[in-house]
């Protein structure tokens, strides 16, 4: 990056800042990561510690939402820019609506830990420090690199380009519906005590076993896609690349289905619909 109007010839202007031209762009975005991985850090032990008073560790799935909403607005702080402010929007958008469902659905009086949570509770040895590296500092490290688009679009976001603003908005809204929609269609299915045990294979979730992944996957597409116009941007392809990655081989699909092999009626939904992309139904 070369100089601009109102700098010295050879300074480079970044975050907000004049800084002298051994300061590398590659330099600077290290130290504001770091900086990310810390509070990310903070966030997560200080869930841990929550999850452990109240003897329930799925308050990680809560923390998953509210992380990268925490992380973008105080990257505004941070890099001191109004600029951050939209990003910092769409994703809080984003977080709240996720937060508020998996609140509502976990958390409902009467309600029990995530059987999940709850198994691993009754295998593991050293169960505290077990949950507090693979449940909270684990899901910290993920945060971290899902949200590269929030990290490196931060660094510089005066070299933002409209059309890219455009585009990624609109793949994060299309994203957002999708995963709105799906995780309400979902809950008013399991409402209905008769439904318990049962698939639900209407709506979008007869075009998608998971549309509610496919979702959340565009939402980071998106904002992937509004970062590629700073310095640097291509890495913040690492957050939709990873959550792509985690929800249909690790964290997702795998464990959502991974009890329901035996089930006739789930086989017979598995063999005419779509594991992740939305695609019309197979032949019955």
């Amino acid at each position: 990056m070369g100089g601009r109007a109102g700098t010295a010839p050879h300074t480079v202007v970044f975050v907000g800042r004049i800084l002298e031209p051994e300061v590398s762009v590659l330099h600077h975005l290290a130290i504001t990561v770091g900086w990310s991985a810390l509070l990310l850090f903070f966030y997560e032990t200080a869930w841990f510690f929550a999850g452990t008073l109240m003897g329930r560790n799925d308050v990680a799935d809560v923390a998953w939402g509210l992380g990268p909403p925490l992380l973008a607005w105080w990257l505004a702080v941070y890099t001191r820019s109004l600029l951050v402010v939209p990003m910092a929007a769409l994703v809080s958008v984003w977080g709240v609506r996720l937060t508020v469902h998996i609140a509502r659905r976990d958390f409902a009086p009467g309600s029990t830990e995530d059987p999940r949570y709850a198994e691993w509770r009754q295998d593991w040895r050293f169960f505290v420090l077990r949950s507090y590296l693979q449940v909270y500092l684990l899901q910290g490290f993920f945060l971290l690199l899902v949200s590269a688009p929030l990290i490196v679009y931060a660094a510089a976001p005066e070299f933002a380009d409209p059309v890219l603003w455009a585009l990624g908005s609109a793949i994060f809204a299309v994203g957002f519906v999708v995963e709105t929609v799906a995780d309400r269609q979902l809950a008013e299915f399991l409402a209905e005590r008769k439904n318990r045990g049962h698939v639900f294979d209407r709506g979008l979730w007869s075009w998608s076993r998971h549309p509610n992944y496919f979702g959340e996957t565009l939402v980071w597409w998106g904002l992937a896609v509004i970062a590629l116009a700073v310095p640097m941007g291509w890495l913040g392809l690492i957050g939709p690349v990873t959550i792509t990655l985690l929800l249909l081989f690790v964290s997702g699909i795998p464990l959502a289905e991974r009890h329901r092999a035996a089930d006739p009626e789930w086989l017979a939904y598995k063999a005419r619909t779509s594991a992740f992309l939305p695609l019309p139904p197979r032949e019955r």
